[in-house]
């Protein structure tokens, strides 16, 4: 009885393809979407943001490079 179980569980849990693209489709319509000012507000935001780490990192890196031309008395 136990083998008949398992195997009635393994159908449940088939993949169906059709099946995918109906989820697929319903979660796509639960999306908000950003409006055209929200979206250009947005991608403002991510330029300024890597533009400030990319800075930060090359301020370090300088930086870093500075301190061991120092220390080993090296030319780069």
């Amino acid at each position: 009885m136990e083998k008949k179980s398992i195997a009635n569980k393994n159908v449940k849990n088939r993949f169906s393809l059709k099946e995918y693209f109906k989820g697929v489709k319903t979660e796509m319509k639960k999306v908000v979407w950003p409006t055209k000012n929200e979206l250009v507000s947005f991608t403002g935001v991510v330029i300024l943001t890597c533009t400030a780490f990319a800075l930060v990192f090359w301020a370090f890196d300088s930086a870093f490079l500075a301190f061991l031309k120092a220390v080993l008395n090296i030319r780069i």
